[in-house]
């Protein structure tokens, strides 16, 4: 059994670490909140916008849309959205394994990835540094510095000139969706092209629009905004689940330094008692010693 003073040491060492545990689940749940009400002002507005773009874009030809245009996937561009920081369980390592999962499905393509955030980067670098191109930029994570459309909306910009170039034939995106604080679900998503399927199933949604100045005119502005707030929408889904997984994650951390706490406070009052008792077999056998 280990000594008292070791006991004492390693009850010291768990104490601290659950103030820690404790103090980030209340940090994390704070940010939740914030990133969570972010999200659900966007979406009402992010939703109406795609279903304006499909049944605009359901009336006009593949090869009408610059971003519609279906080609063969010789370059396939992965998005994957992380969080800077870990200690949010499995939070990025999801996403990891669900790019490591889709590469192999493009066996015969070049595979090129686009890190926002640290966690993915780090990934990218071990996994993907000899398939970037020079125009991915690499120091995505700075967009949680300050978390807003413009800055997301310029990645947006940069994947869609990728693909209007055809320097890219095809682009996933991989995130995970806030369902609840603990819940997050790994979400993928094709970027572009633009699906047609979703056009077809919303059919009966069409209506008879007036087009000012011309049908064409509109798409061509509307689409653009509608994958830049795609992508907007995915980042901020992505931030609102990382707090909540940190938050769960924190929250069983502190119960589980809690129950070991509880174990090395009973084992110190055992050691401390058997420590007294040792003493008074000690005196009780001097004392004995002494009358003989």
């Amino acid at each position: 059994m280990a000594n008292l003073k070791e006991i004492r040491n390693r009850i010291t060492s768990v104490n601290s670490t659950m103030q820690i545990t404790s103090a980030m689940k209340m940090v994390s749940a704070a940010k939740l909140k914030r990133a969570q009400d972010a999200v659900t002002q966007l979406l009402p507005y992010a939703n109406k916008l795609q279903e304006i773009q499909i049944n605009l874009s359901a009336s006009l030809d593949s090869s009408e849309g610059v971003y519609s245009q279906e080609r063969e996937a010789k370059n396939v561009m992965f998005v994957a959205v992380t969080s800077n920081r870990g200690l949010c369980g499995g939070f990025n390592n999801n996403i990891n394994k669900r790019i490591t999962a889709l590469a192999k499905e493009y066996t015969n393509a070049k595979v090129h990835f686009l890190a926002i955030g640290k966690k993915a980067q780090e990934f990218s670098k071990k996994n993907f540094v000899d398939t970037n191109m020079p125009e991915i930029p690499t120091d995505l994570e700075k967009l949680y510095t300050d978390l807003n459309f413009k800055s997301v909306s310029e990645v947006a910009e940069l994947i869609m000139e990728l693909y209007r170039e055809e320097k890219v034939d095809k682009v996933v995106l991989v995130y995970n969706h806030f369902v609840n604080a603990a819940n997050q679900t790994v979400m993928t998503e094709q970027f572009l092209p633009i699906e047609s399927i979703e056009a077809e199933e919303n059919a009966t949604s069409n209506a008879d629009y007036i087009f000012v100045p011309s049908k064409e005119k509109i798409i061509e502005d509307i689409v653009p905004k509608s994958l830049k707030i795609q992508l907007y929408k995915a980042v901020l889904d992505s931030h609102a689940g990382e707090h909540g997984a940190r938050m769960t994650a924190m929250h069983k951390a502190t119960d589980n330094a809690g129950d070991m706490l509880f174990d090395l406070k009973l084992t110190y009052n055992k050691a401390r008692q058997a420590s007294i008792t040792n003493e008074i077999l000690e005196i009780v056998g001097g004392a004995e010693a002494l009358k003989n």
